[in-house]
Order: C-alpha cells, then sequence, then structure tokens
C-alpha cells in the first residue's frame, strides 16, 4: 500500500539486497500486503463496469439491429477476450508484487519502462478529467433540480465553464482526491461499496420500468432495421471488438492491482465473476432499462442520470443520482487516477510519491478544461485516439517479453537495479528492440487513426496493436529468450501463488 516518500535506499525484504533509490520508493517496492481476494477484484471490475459509459456502450450495441442472442454472443466472446488478457497481464505484478510502470522495466530496461508509464499516465490524464466533468455534470443536473435558483448561477461562465459548473467540478474533484489520498486500502473499500450500491439502484429502476410499462413495453432488439448475413456477421465482429476496446485502457495497467492478490487463483476468479457474469448481468439490466424508456417516454434514453431523473418520488430520484454518480467516482479513481499515481511516482521516484503522482493527474485535468474538449468532438476524437494507438502495442510488447521471452520469470530485485550487471539493464536502461518494436506498431495505428477510408478499421486498432507489437518484439528479441529455472534456486526469481 502506497506511503509517504522515503528519499533513501529501500532495502528488500527477502533477499536482502539494496534497491537503487534512482527506481524506488516504498510505493514501487514490492508489496507485502497481497491480501486482496477474489471478491476485491470482482468488485474492481463492477466499479468498471458500472459507469455511465458503460451503460452507454452496453446499450449501444442492442441498436445495431441484431436479435438479442446476437449481442449476447458478441458480448459474452469481447468480455472473455478480455478476461483472458486479464489473467496475463495480471501474473507478472502479482508474482512480484508490482506495479505496472515497474513491470515494463523487464521489457523496455529500468529506465525505458518510463516511455510505457508516461503514455499509459497521459492516457488516464485526459481520461480522468472527461469523467469528472462527466460526474460534474450529472451534480449540476442534480442540485437543479431540487434548486431551480441555482440556474442563475450557470448564466455567466469562467474559462468555458460556468460558475455552477466550476463548483460542481471542485466538488467532484475534491472528493475523488479525499478517497486517493488515503491510499489503496480506502480506494479498495469505497470499490468493495460502490460497484454493489449501483447494482442496487440498477436493479430497483429496471423494477420500475417493468411495473410501468409491463413486460410486452421491454424489447431486447432496440433497432427496426434489418440487416443482410453478412452485414449481421460484420456488426457482430464489430461488436466484440469495441467490448475489448472499451476495456483497454484499465487492461493495460491491471497489474497496478493485481500486485495486491493474494494468489492468481483468486485473481482469477475476481475475473471470472466481475467479467463474463457481471458484464452480461449488468447489459441485460440495462437493454430492460433502455428499451423501457421507449415506451414509458416515447423515445429511447440512454443516460441513466436523466432516467433516474424522471422517477417520480424525490427521495428515490436523490438516492439514485447521488449512487450514480459516486459509481462515477469509483470508476474514474480505478481507472484514472491509480494508474498515473505509479506512472508518473516511477519517472522520478526520489521526488514523485504515489500520492503526488496521482495530484499530479488531478491538477492536470483542471488544466486539460475537458469540458473544451467536449465542444470540439474533433479534437477529443484525435486526441484519444493518438493515445489510444499506443495501448495495443504496449499490451502486446508486455505479454510477448514476459511469456515468450522472459519464459514467466521475474528476476525481481533486478528490476530495482540500475547497474549495467542488472538484467533489465540492456543499453544504458533502455531497450532498444522493445523501443524497436513499438515505433512500427504505433505508426500504423496513428495511419488508421487518421485517414477516414480506414474508419472501419479503426475499430480493431487495439487488436493489430497488440499483433504487431508482440509478434514484432518476438522476432526483434528472438536471441534473449531464456531458459527456463526453478525459483527455489534463485531467490531473486519470484515464484507464482496459486
Amino acid at each position: 500500500m502506497p506511503n509517504t516518500q522515503n528519499t533513501h535506499q529501500v532495502k528488500a525484504a527477502d533477499s536482502g539486497a539494496v534497491y537503487s533509490p534512482r527506481l524506488c520508493n516504498e510505493d514501487l517496492a514490492p508489496t507485502r500486503d497481497q491480501n486482496w481476494s477474489w471478491y476485491n477484484i470482482f468488485s474492481f471490475w463492477m466499479s468498471d463496469v458500472h459507469s455511465m459509459g458503460g451503460y452507454v456502450v452496453a446499450a449501444s450495441f442492442f441498436t445495431l439491429g441484431l436479435a438479442s442472442w446476437q449481442v449476447l454472443l458478441c458480448l459474452l466472446v469481447g468480455i472473455c477476450i478480455v478476461q483472458l488478457c486479464a489473467n496475463l497481464v495480471a501474473k507478472p505484478s502479482q508474482m512480484a508484487g508490482v506495479p505496472y510502470a515497474v513491470i515494463c522495466r523487464q521489457a523496455f530496461g529500468v529506465f525505458g519502462a518510463n516511455i510505457p508509464a508516461v503514455i499509459r499516465g497521459l492516457i488516464a490524464f485526459a481520461w480522468y478529467g472527461i469523467q469528472t466533468y462527466l460526474a460534474a455534470n450529472a451534480l449540476m443536473l442534480v442540485l437543479l433540480k431540487f434548486w431551480p435558483s441555482l440556474s442563475a448561477l450557470t448564466q455567466s461562465s469562467l474559462f468555458g465553464l460556468s460558475h455552477l459548473g466550476w463548483l460542481c467540478f471542485a466538488t467532484m474533484w475534491i472528493l475523488q482526491a479525499m478517497v486517493f489520498w488515503h491510499g489503496m486500502s480506502a480506494i479498495k473499500r469505497f470499490i468493495d461499496i460502490a460497484g454493489p450500491a449501483v447494482y442496487v439502484v440498477m436493479l430497483s429502476l429496471a423494477g420500475w420500468i417493468v411495473y410501468k410499462t409491463g413486460f410486452d413495453g421491454i424489447s431486447f432488439t432496440l433497432a427496426s432495421k434489418s440487416l443482410s448475413t453478412g452485414e449481421q456477421t460484420w456488426q457482430m465482429i464489430t461488436a466484440t471488438a469495441l467490448v475489448v476496446s472499451y476495456f483497454s485502457g484499465p487492461l493495460l495497467n491491471f497489474g497496478d492491482f493485481s500486485r495486491y492478490g493474494k494468489s492468481m487463483g483468486e485473481i482469477r476468479r475476481g475475473n471470472r465473476w466481475g467479467l463474463p457474469f457481471n458484464f452480461l448481468l449488468f447489459s441485460i439490466v440495462t437493454v430492460v432499462i433502455v428499451s423501457g424508456t421507449q415506451s414509458l417516454f416515447g423515445r429511447m434514453i440512454t443516460d441513466p442520470i436523466e432516467t433516474v431523473s424522471r422517477v417520480g418520488n424525490d427521495l428515490a430520484v436523490a438516492i439514485g443520482l447521488l449512487t450514480m454518480i459516486t459509481a462515477t467516482i469509483g470508476i474514474n479513481i480505478v481507472a484514472n487516477f491509480v494508474s498515473p499515481a505509479f506512472d508518473f511516482s516511477n519517472c522520478s521516484p526520489q521526488k514523485i510519491s504515489f500520492r503526488t503522482g496521482g495530484m499530479i493527474a488531478a491538477v492536470g485535468s483542471i488544466l486539460l478544461t475537458p469540458w473544451n474538449l467536449f465542444n470540439s468532438p474533433e479534437l477529443i476524437h484525435y486526441t484519444l485516439d493518438v493515445l489510444g494507438a499506443f495501448i495495443g502495442p504496449l499490451f502486446g510488447i508486455l505479454i510477448a517479453d514476459f511469456y515468450l521471452i522472459k519464459r514467466g520469470q521475474v528476476f525481481v530485485d533486478d528490476l530495482f537495479d540500475d547497474t549495467p550487471k542488472g538484467k533489465y539493464w540492456y543499453r544504458n536502461g533502455f531497450n532498444p528492440k522493445a523501443i524497436g518494436a513499438l515505433v512500427p506498431s504505433v505508426a500504423v495505428g496513428l495511419i488508421i487513426s487518421f485517414i477516414p477510408a480506414l474508419h472501419e478499421v479503426a475499430n480493431f486498432s487495439w487488436f493489430i496493436g497488440v499483433l504487431l507489437g508482440g509478434v514484432t518484439y518476438r522476432w526483434l528479441a528472438r536471441e534473449e529468450r531464456i531458459v527456463v529455472t526453478t525459483s527455489r534456486f534463485n531467490p531473486n526469481v519470484a515464484a507464482q501463488k496459486e
């Protein structure tokens, strides 16, 4: 669990090795608190799924013109791919007890790891501001519903945001910072509550809609257009790819959380319940609500905040809206606060602690003025596409390095060794082969993003990036493939706990 910054050398608890202060602080060092059970991992994914963005994404799949069984099949296949990838990326961090930024030192070198760390941190940086703005906007709708007189504060603006908008944004910003400031234990407790709380609201809302419309008012196919067999197949493949792409950010740095897992068995169990089971149930509840709004209000409403606000009872509305906002805080902390905290700390361990790294992202989210990004959809589209072009290749290189080159071994002490004798020193702390695999793979992703004619292919950019990054790195590093040794003969090698 993250603690205060340590400006001295850190001594490894088991091997007696002294870790370089240029590479280590108490937050980045192998954790001794691997106490997360399957339920904590399950709650992590619940917080990731149960957001306003997840609600809209799940509902949108039912508007593609596909039959309900086809949509559910796409969701199941997509989320099973996410589950498989989550298990793969979780293993090295759980074995070594280190976050994503540190485990990247295996592939990119002890200093080269700052490249993937900063990239992932910037992606979270952008999304953190956007999610905070969305939550603030939801809070503003709640306040205006119960106190209409506050509308006077929306008449003037500062840097593109109304005065009431600034108050709401500041409120959400402070609430998230308060949870984060208390460290991973507080975050764990928060997500353990936030995810299940949203289920209570969603199930209650679904029950209310069914009560109002009857089962005849619920349709599992939310579009009237008819598609040919070829069009249906293409839409199913596209929907499956979009499921994986939606989770690609949290998936990349899942090691930030799996490092706290008691064992890989617990993590796999948490992934199994938190992904296929949880996502499908959430999707079914979502489509009941969305299709019910079409019958009840005459139009399809994909914004859960608006749907909850239409419930007649004011107390129910208040509880529902506040729970939705709480869920958004949960997803933002999980997906966009923890990651830059570790990633930026990795760049300068003795100057940037876990808390400092997170606050850099928090302050940066204000400077980003995400509300202005929303005024320019084209700008936000290209900004996120450019950052997203890096996610697939980084994942592919990380997986190829650990499973195909390092053969499932992690030399923990060498992750913190900044001398040429360290296994991950490579060339002055950088691995040219990993960087050489990253650059062309990212270039292909950028080309796909910026050429309109390749728009259809853009939905598969994550898969293309994973394939290009992994295959290119496997070929470049083919001569470095190590021979498997057992950890009992080498105390420096992390062992897997089942």
